[in-house]
């Protein structure tokens, strides 16, 4: 598979004004970017890593290269002095250098504690490979146009997508034995080294349970008492291990989109994960899939053109439900509906496009060679569909 990757380009360009941080799930691929990518868009690169020893000492010393360039700090965060460090490069030689900061899950915990750096950079979210990054398909998109979805279906690469999940790492080998090593040799990891290193949690293996029992709870609204009731422990420990899986990018959830017109609920939100590949049943992973994707074309729209777009679930007190909405500055964009072989419009779909005047809706099925239009409401292969996004 060639590697490519969707920000390469956002992220030279907004390093000729000022520093980029790109955070993101462990093993995503951001060293690589940084390294291998985006360095080679300048005739010089300097890269240090914290964990590197030589490199941390050239850190603390504030030793820096004779020749202009781009600077790369890896896991940089992890010094205590970090943001005066950087803060004192860039003021004192944002002419010489560009500064690109790259790390796990605790960049962006970090970065938040303060605004020594404010207005002196851009933070990306690096996102797993998507249908259309895997294709190299770069579209222009735009909010309230519709998608430009490409007219032909690429049903082989979005089932290795589908099936190995969209991690760089098991994407390129393909290889199911190596796929069940990297499972739990990165969830290890996760909770033993990134969890415990930042947070004062005292029972790890309740916490590390929570994200055993997670897969199974994919795609359906998420009741924390149900679990706590499972791991008898208090609703306030639950509720704060999921922010923390959330900020270490191992969940996300996503809320119901509130509004009087379809006598909406404040109801409980359903949650996903970032490697669907760890979901077991088809229809939950699938629709999983669809949510990664949905994600970050939302977040790329976010954070490099600065819409204020949000990514929500459709949900009533008649219980009529659609799986996800698309807005910006809460004015609907589109609806999806996720469905694995049915290609006949869900009625739902209907109901809430008439009362909240959505523009365009989307019913996305995993069966393949299907494009159909029906009562204004587009039934799409998933193949077919995902290339209209990031």
């Amino acid at each position: 598979m060639q590697i490519q990757r969707y920000l390469s380009k956002r992220i030279v360009e907004d390093l000729s004004q000022k520093m980029v941080f790109i955070g993101g799930p462990r093993q995503v691929g951001k060293t690589t970017l940084a390294k291998e990518l985006i360095s080679k868009e300048f005739e010089s690169s300097f890269y240090f890593n914290w964990d590197y020893s030589p490199d941390r000492k050239k850190i603390m010393k504030s030793e820096l290269p004779g020749d202009s360039g781009l600077l790369i700090f890896d896991e940089i965060h992890k010094f205590k002095k970090w943001k005066t460090t950087i803060k004192g490069i860039f003021d004192t030689y944002s002419t010489k250098y560009q500064i690109l900061i790259t790390g796990s899950a605790r960049l962006n915990i970090y970065r938040r504690g303060g605004d020594s750096l404010m207005g002196r950079y851009h933070y990306y979210t690096l996102h797993p490979f998507s249908h259309a990054e895997i294709l190299a398909i770069s579209s222009k998109v735009a909010p309230f146009e519709e998608l430009p979805i490409s007219t032909s279906y690429f049903s082989s690469e979005l089932q290795s997508l589908y099936k190995f999940g969209g991690f760089p790492e098991v994407l390129i080998m393909q290889d199911e034995r190596e796929l069940r090593r990297w499972h739990n040799e990165r969830l290890d990891r996760l909770f033993k080294e990134d969890i415990r290193d930042v947070e004062n949690i005292r029972d790890i293996n309740s916490i590390m349970m929570l994200g055993d029992l997670l897969p199974e709870k994919v795609a359906s609204p998420l009741s924390i008492n149900s679990i706590r009731e499972d791991l008898e422990v208090s609703h306030r420990a639950i509720s704060n291990w999921f922010t923390i899986l959330e900020t270490f990018y191992y969940h996300f959830r996503i809320y119901p989109f509130h509004s009087r017109k379809i006598r909406s609920l404040k109801k409980e939100p359903k949650l996903y994960l970032y490697d669907w590949s760890e979901v077991k049943n088809d229809g939950a992973k699938f629709e999983n899939m669809i949510a990664v994707h949905l994600l970050k074309f939302v977040k790329f729209l976010e954070e490099s053109e600065g819409y204020k777009i949000t990514l929500n679930y459709l949900r009533n007190i008649d219980k009529k439900e659609v799986d996800f909405l698309i807005s910006v500055n809460n004015k609907p964009w589109f609806a999806v509906e996720v469905k694995l072989n049915e290609d006949s419009p869900d009625p739902n779909l209907k109901y809430f496009r008439d009362r909240l005047e959505i523009p365009f809706i989307y019913q996305v099925i995993k069966k393949e060679n299907t494009d159909l239009l029906r009562d204004g409401i587009r039934v799409i292969s998933a193949s077919k569909f995902l290339t209209g996004l990031i």
